[in-house]
C-alpha cells in the first residue's frame, strides 16, 4: 500500500527514537553486565544510566554538529560560494522549507550530504570536487536530493544512526584494549581474574561483531530512501535530468573519500567508498537510481 509524504515523515520520526530506544537498552544491558561482573553495585548503576540518558540527549541535539565536525566541513562563505547558496536558496523556497545551513567540505570527491533534527534545523554540505565537477543544473539536482531529505525527516535517522554506529566502534576498540590490558595483567600475576576474563570474552566478541553491527545498522537504513528523495527531489525541480547526469559524474569517480567513514558512509548522496557488497550496500545502485529519473515523468 503507498504511502503519502507525510506518512513516510511521520514513520521516520517513530523509526529514529524506536532506534535510540533498542540501543539504549542493547547498551545498558552490555553495561549492567560489566557493572555485575567487576561488582561495582548500584553507583556503577546510576553512572550507567546518567551516561545514556546524556548521550541520548547529546545525539538528538547536536549529531549534527557531531557529523559536521568528523567531515572536516566548514561554513561556505556567501560571498565565496554564492552560486551554490543562490542554487540552496531556490530549491529550499521551492520545497517549502526553510533554507539549511550551507556547508563546504575540502574533498576531491563529488559527493554531499545533509543533517540536522528537523527541517528547522538543517544543514548541509556539499565538497570541492562537487562544485568543480557539475554545473548548475547537475548541482540542482543533487541539492533537491538532499532538501528531499531535510523535508521527508530523513536526515534526523541518517544522522543518529550514524553517530550511535560511531559509538559502537567506540565501545568495541575500548573492550578490546581492555581485554588486551587485562590478559597482560593477569600473565603478570599468574592467576585468574573473573571481571578480567569476563571482560577479554566481551572485548573478543564485540571485535568480532561490531562490523557487522555497523554495516547491518547502515544497510538497515532503507535503500528506498534515497529512491524517494531522488523521485521528490526530482519533482521540485521540476527535472529529473539534472540530477541523473550528476549521478552519472558522481559513479564515473572511483577514488574514495578521504575523511569519510564507515559509521557516517550512509548520509552521503553516493557511498564514499565506492561499490560495497551489495548486502551491505546502504545505497542503491547508481545505475539503477539514473534509470530510475530517465523514465520520471514531472
Amino acid at each position: 500500500m503507498k504511502k503519502t509524504l507525510y506518512e513516510l515523515r511521520e514513520q521516520n520520526i517513530r523509526n529514529t527514537f524506536l532506534f535510540i530506544v533498542v540501543f539504549s537498552l542493547i547498551l545498558f544491558a552490555v553495561g549492567y553486565f560489566l557493572v555485575c561482573a567487576f561488582k561495582w553495585g548500584s553507583t556503577g548503576l546510576v553512572v550507567l544510566g546518567v551516561i545514556i540518558i546524556v548521550y541520548n540527549l547529546v545525539a538528538y541535539n547536536y549529531s549534527d554538529k557531531i557529523a559536521l565536525a568528523s567531515a572536516g566541513a566548514q561554513p561556505a562563505d556567501p560571498n565565496d560560494y554564492y552560486e551554490l547558496h543562490n542554487v540552496v536558496e531556490e530549491v529550499a523556497l521551492a520545497a517549502g522549507i526553510p533554507k539549511p545551513k550551507v556547508y563546504i567540505m575540502n574533498e576531491p570527491q563529488p559527493n554531499a550530504f545533509a543533517t540536522g533534527k528537523n527541517p528547522q534545523h538543517a544543514s548541509m554540505c556539499v565538497t570541492t570536487g562537487l562544485l568543480q565537477m557539475m554545473n548548475r543544473e547537475e548541482l540542482q539536482g543533487v541539492i533537491a536530493h538532499e532538501i528531499s531529505h531535510i523535508r521527508n525527516y530523513d536526515i534526523l535517522l541518517m544522522t543518529v544512526v550514524g553517530i550511535i554506529a560511531g559509538l559502537i566502534i567506540i565501545i568495541r576498540d575500548v573492550a578490546f584494549r581492555g581485554m588486551w590490558f587485562g590478559a597482560g595483567e593477569r600473565r603478570g600475576r599468574r592467576n585468574k581474574d573473573e571481571g578480567g576474563n569476563i571482560l577479554m570474552i566481551l572485548g573478543l566478541l564485540l571485535a568480532i561483531i561490531s562490523p557487522i553491527l555497523v554495516a547491518l545498522i547502515r544497510a538497515a537504513i532503507s535503500r528506498q530512501r534515497e529512491f524517494l528523495a531522488d523521485a521528490t527531489g526530482a519533482y521540485i525541480v521540476r527535472d529529473p535530468d539534472g540530477l541523473a547526469s550528476a549521478l552519472g559524474k558522481i559513479g564515473s569517480y572511483e577514488k574514495p573519500m578521504q575523511r569519510a567513514t564507515q559509521a557516517t558512509a550512509h548520509m552521503f548522496i553516493s557511498n564514499p567508498f565506492g561499490h560495497v557488497n551489495e548486502a551491505f550496500a546502504s545505497h542503491p545502485p547508481i545505475e539503477e537510481r539514473i534509470k530510475r529519473l530517465i523514465n520520471l515523468t514531472v
